[in-house]
């Protein structure tokens, strides 16, 4: 599977560490095909004001006939595992050798580059998990041109472009009445707000984690906050460079973007601005509860010296008269060995004084307010 499973509460996967390269001194341009990649679809969206037409299980000589038409052509390929057919695609839509480099050796750092005629646009698609906490990191690459956009992804299945696909197919919005550069900026603006569903739910899971750590803290509690940070951290490595990207594009010259273009992609940097700002406030609220965590421990730590200290200073001075009296003594020999041993009421005396110890003792540490509650105790919710 080519998604990178980037942590889940069950599991510690770190395979988005794994960059795959090209072994030192081979050509450039050459391409690395995952093993376990999918093999690649080609599905087409071809529209104009007056209509839209959705193809599927195109070939490359059937996308060669949408080159020179007057419409907009998105053509959508799902799967980086088949090398012939992508190199038939590159040789159809002179896919400079770099740029398809970039598109199949995944993963790439998000970027944006001018080819002159072809403007090729990098990101990380964050797609979140149905039935378990976490999400999915899959790398989406666009490649515009001047009738036609190709998105290239790792899996047929999983996208957040369902919206765009409807805006077309329905007439919905201005979208079938604008060129390449307003569909490229309708999928990666697709792509930036998908990660606002991650921040949804990683606010959700610290408002638990928050009452967690205050009334039912545990060692299972210290790692899910180390998960959230780790998840967090992976998130502010897949989005950042996407603000850099989108400062490119706006401050660039480049003559396939059209102005109005620039005024949505400088709205989608505001976008990515807010979603960093949200991923560092996560981080400090975790930081927080880390620290507020590992405090209750400590104070925890501290209530149960206390305890034992408490019991302890009763019971050391009744352990020492216990152990005097549980000597041999004999009176006869001296009338200094324990002479209150044959006193009547010697027993009943000793106890008394015992218990005065430990009464005096009770009553000095009450005084000190060491039994008092320092702490609120982890109540079951």
């Amino acid at each position: 599977m080519n998604l990178r499973s980037l942590i889940s509460p069950n599991t510690q996967d770190n395979n988005y560490l794994n960059y795959r390269h090209n072994d030192p001194g081979s050509m450039p341009g050459t391409l690395r095909i995952a093993q376990d990649a999918q093999p690649t679809q080609i599905n087409l969206i071809d529209y104009t004001v007056d209509q839209a037409i959705n193809y599927t299980h195109l070939t490359p000589q059937d996308c060669a006939s949408y080159l020179k038409t007057k419409s907009v052509s998105w053509f959508d390929v799902s799967g980086l595992g088949s090398q012939d057919i992508l190199e038939q695609l590159a040789g159809i839509f002179q896919l400079d050798p770099y740029l398809l480099e970039d598109v199949v050796n995944i993963p790439q750092r998000s970027k944006a580059q001018d080819f002159s005629e072809q403007l090729l646009i990098i990101s990380q698609m964050a797609i979140p998990k149905h039935h378990e906490q976490g999400f999915w990191l899959e790398q989406v690459s666009l490649v515009m041109g001047t009738n036609y956009v190709i998105s290239f992804q790792e899996e047929p299945s999983k996208d957040c472009f369902d919206l765009v696909r409807d805006r077309i197919l329905n007439n919905k919005g201005k979208i079938r009445s604008q060129g390449t550069d307003y569909l490229t900026y309708a999928l990666w603006d697709a792509i930036i707000d998908g990660y606002y569903l991650i921040i949804e739910s990683f606010r959700d899971s610290i408002a638990s984690l928050e009452e967690e750590v205050i009334f039912n803290a545990s060692l299972t509690t210290l790692e899910k906050i180390y998960i959230q940070k780790k998840e967090l951290l992976i998130l502010h490595r897949a989005i950042w460079p996407q603000r850099n990207a989108l400062e490119f594009l706006i401050e660039d010259n480049a003559d396939l973007l059209d102005k109005k273009v620039r005024a949505g992609l400088k709205d989608c940097y505001d976008h990515t601005l807010q979603i960093i700002e949200s991923i560092d406030a996560g981080n400090e609220v975790l930081e927080g509860l880390l620290n507020l965590y590992l405090s209750s421990i400590s104070n925890k730590t501290n209530e149960v010296v206390k305890l034992l200290t408490i019991v302890s200073t009763i019971f050391i001075p009744l352990t020492f008269i216990a152990g005097i009296y549980g000597m041999n003594f004999n009176t006869e020999a001296s009338p200094f060995n324990m002479p209150e041993l044959n006193w009547y009421w010697g027993y009943p005396l000793c106890l008394g004084i015992m218990l005065g110890i430990s009464l005096t003792s009770v009553f000095f540490f009450w005084r000190r307010g060491w039994f008092k509650q320092q702490i609120p105790r982890n109540n079951q919710q």
